[in-house]
């Protein structure tokens, strides 16, 4: 029996897919003051996030660098004013900034770290908010620990969801994490002084980093 959990566990979640990135962005924005100018969105993937962000923007940019999941969120986004999206690589082609809120969930593990967060800070405005949603690979104790408390915690969310089929969010090109915390601490801590990480249930971490005024 123990050696058939595994596939059990694995053929239950395929059977119920959920995406663990958009569990967070309700925490994402909470961390966003209720009126800014511009938005970024970073690896927007088909917009969920994108749309959320323009309740409090005037203006949203989503970019991923997947010309098809930017055309579904074109798609999703309909007319929405001040909504637009565009194929772009985060490690080399960004909008101008500069943009009071920039957001990047679960791609920074697919870029050169260092200097993908050099480039999403210096496109800040001044005063403004970085947040960043990665994956790392576990390390210590504690990333086992929660690592395995979120294995039952991932089933009851996904029973409790029930059976639906894979959302197209989840659908984009996916990479192992090859940092650990420590080094993800020592890096952006380096390049974004005064950086907060914390460290999340369902395998993720964040960044928020204000900028100096």
């Amino acid at each position: 029996m123990p050696g058939r959990l595994p596939a059990a566990i694995d053929r239950f979640n395929d059977a119920r897919p959920w995406d663990h990135n958009a569990h967070y962005h309700r925490w994402l924005l909470a961390r966003v003051p209720a009126r800014v100018r511009r938005a970024l969105d970073v690896g927007c993937g088909t917009g969920d996030l994108v749309r959320a962000l323009a309740d409090r923007a005037e203006e949203v940019v989503g970019v991923d660098a997947d010309p098809r999941v930017v055309e579904l969120a074109r798609l999703a986004a309909g007319e929405r004013p001040g909504v637009s999206f565009r194929v772009a690589d985060a490690a080399a082609d960004l909008p101008e900034g500069p943009f009071d809120v920039i957001t990047c969930v679960a791609v920074l593990h697919h870029l050169p770290f260092a200097p993908t967060l050099e480039r999403l800070r210096d496109r800040l405005a001044p005063g403004g908010t970085l947040l960043v949603l990665g994956v790392h690979e576990p390390s210590r104790f504690t990333d086992h620990l929660l690592g395995a408390a979120a294995v039952p915690a991932n089933l009851a969310v996904a029973w409790a969801r029930g059976r639906r089929p894979r959302p197209a969010s989840m659908t984009a090109r996916t990479a192992p994490a090859a940092m650990t915390l420590p080094e993800i601490a020592r890096e952006a801590g380096r390049v974004l002084p005064g950086v907060r990480l914390r460290r999340h249930l369902f395998w993720r971490h964040s960044l928020v980093w204000r900028s100096e005024r």
